[in-house]
């Protein structure tokens, strides 16, 4: 009897665990910015701005945009769009090189189609090599 009630309680707090980190989870994710705005994304390859796209969106994530505009492409996984071509330049895996994804100078934690944009927002997609952070 001792164990189901111990084994009953642990359900209990687990449940309750995963409802308030779900409650955190709603409440601090990034916020979408739905209607119109303008962003700029600017393209960085060794060092330099190549292009700058200012693009006027309804759009309320990243990636929509740039597959929209056909600024990028990339392929979709279980885990979101990977960016492979930015502006035309395709990464080559064979030397290490990515899609960095930074926000105003930080690198963003989510993902391009993850990642929130508002009016006024300015984007990188900086070509980087090598895989260590």
């Amino acid at each position: 009897m001792k164990n189901k009630k111990t084994l009953t309680i642990l359900i209990a707090v687990v449940a309750v665990l995963a409802i308030v980190f779900g409650v955190i989870y709603i409440v601090t994710k990034p916020g979408t910015s739905a209607g119109s705005k303008t962003i700029t994304i600017d393209v960085v390859v060794d060092g330099q701005v190549e292009k700058t796209f200012t693009e006027k969106t309804d759009a309320e994530y990243l990636g929509e945009l740039l597959l929209d505009r056909k600024i990028a492409e990339g392929s979709t996984s279980d885990y979101g769009l990977f960016i492979t071509t930015v502006n035309g330049r395709t990464a080559d895996d064979a030397n290490q090189e990515w899609w960095c994804i930074t926000k105003s100078g930080e690198m963003v934690m989510t993902g391009a189609d993850t990642t929130p944009i508002a009016d006024g927002d300015h984007f990188e997609l900086t070509l980087t090599v090598g895989y260590d952070f």
